[in-house]
């Protein structure tokens, strides 16, 4: 099969598409035929080496942890999946990813995809679906009628959070560049603030939850517009948590895990009709490197989708 692997860390260069055996599922695990994967910021971290600590690389390393395909085989364990059934979720970065024609996956951590898109919008779905989802309501506990502050909300992870706060009845404010701030109001955002030439402490206060996705002085700053008792969940380095504490702020990083039940839900919100995937461009496998240099660039919206089949 054809896969997407790199032998040391370094830029986008250091892709290498290689034809490799196809893995074999273990009991608990089931073997998918990939059809798209997707790009995330966390793909130029690990590739860079810049996320060693918390996950250990053993070269070579096939990356991509989206994953929108089909069941080719199933562990003897495996008792909620079969043979045929289409499925999506997000391959743990510590092992081989999606930039692949078969990806070996744990049953626990897919589900069904979404019946009402295709697999390269599905594709889009997982990590960034996942981290908006568990970002706003496992420690965002974010309610109805809540306010939220959304930063980065015209990328991958921003548009998901976008939609499911509006889904739950949250008032939604969203940080964006200027050419975006129309983009996010149609999807989702009350409000759409340029964090290129405003400053959002100037426009906003007695925020419920910021959902930071881009940390440093953004979060810093963040710590004026929420409430006390308020909460900040980032994606990136929990980095001020002693300021955070002084003022009754609860402030906490995460990284987003791969649960069945979450991905039933995020499926449900789209079958619906709530949530839309965003989708900015379609590349090939073998246009992976182009793929992961057009997402670093960071004036995507949604995400880049790389088509397999």
């Amino acid at each position: 099969m054809k896969a997407i692997r790199i032998h040391e860390f370094g830029g986008p260069d250091v892709l290498q598409l290689e034809d490799i055996e196809v893995p074999q599922p273990k009991a608990d695990e089931v073997l998918i035929k990939v059809y798209a994967s997707s790009v995330n910021p966390v793909d130029r971290k690990i590739v860079a080496g810049e996320r060693e600590e918390k996950f250990p690389t053993r070269f070579p390393l096939t990356i991509g942890w989206d994953v929108s395909g089909v069941i080719e085989q199933a562990g003897n364990q495996v008792r909620n999946f079969s043979i045929g059934d289409a499925v999506y979720g997000r391959p743990f970065p510590k092992q081989n990813g999606a930039f692949a024609e078969y990806l070996v996956i744990k049953a626990s951590e897919i589900a069904l995809k979404p019946r009402s898109i295709d697999h390269i919008q599905t594709a889009a779905v997982p990590l960034a679906g996942l981290t908006a989802w568990q970002g706003l309501f496992k420690f965002g506990k974010l309610e109805k009628g809540q306010k939220v502050l959304i930063h980065g909300a015209s990328g991958g992870v921003g548009t998901f959070a976008l939609q499911f706060a509006q889904w739950k009845g949250a008032d939604v404010i969203g940080t964006a560049s200027g050419d975006n701030l129309d983009f996010i109001k149609q999807i989702g955002a009350n409000q759409a603030i340029d964090h290129d030439n405003e400053r959002f402490e100037d426009m906003v206060q007695d925020v419920d939850l910021v959902f930071d996705l881009i940390g440093g002085e953004t979060q810093q700053r963040s710590l004026a517009v929420i409430k006390p008792g308020g909460r900040l969940v980032t994606t990136v380095m929990p980095a001020f948590k002693d300021q955070a504490k002084e003022k009754h702020i609860q402030l906490e990083g995460f990284t987003a895990q791969s649960y069945t039940a979450d991905l039933e839900q995020i499926a449900g919100l789209i079958d619906n009709g709530f949530v839309s995937p965003v989708v900015s461009a379609v590349l090939s496998l073998e246009d992976a490197r182009k793929a992961e240099e057009l997402s670093s660039k960071h004036h995507t919206r949604g995400k880049v989708v790389i088509k397999v089949v």
